[in-house]
């Protein structure tokens, strides 16, 4: 796969995740993903996750500020909006590796400032 190619499906995962299209999980993600931060394998835990994030956070969207690509992983700073509530806290950011194969996202590791609750 090309740096082109990979940058594609990660920016496709974003828009897919901000747009809460759960159909193109299936396209996206390998069948066998596995996250690391949520500790889940398979595509349904990714719409899972996808639904239980949208149902606290309906405004929610991650933009991505940093991308950087070596062999099969990526490398991503992000910015997490609409989440962040009205007590005056920023936006988080959202520190993720993704690993990418077969023109899928195979697994993902994570790290954020948000709570999820």
């Amino acid at each position: 796969m090309t740096r082109d190619d990979m940058k594609a499906i990660v920016e496709r995962m974003y828009a897919a995740a901000n747009a809460g299209d759960l159909d193109a999980v299936e396209e996206i993600f390998a069948p066998d993903f596995y996250s690391h931060p949520m500790g889940t394998t398979g595509t349904e835990a990714v719409k899972n996750a996808w639904r239980d994030i949208r149902e606290r956070y309906p405004d929610l969207r991650v933009t991505i500020e940093d991308m950087l690509i070596d062999g099969d992983k990526i490398a991503l700073r992000s910015t997490v909006h609409g989440a962040a509530g009205a007590d005056g806290r920023p936006d988080p950011a959202l520190m993720e590796m993704i690993r990418v194969a077969d023109g899928r996202v195979t697994e993902v590791w994570g790290l954020t400032g948000m709570v999820w609750r």
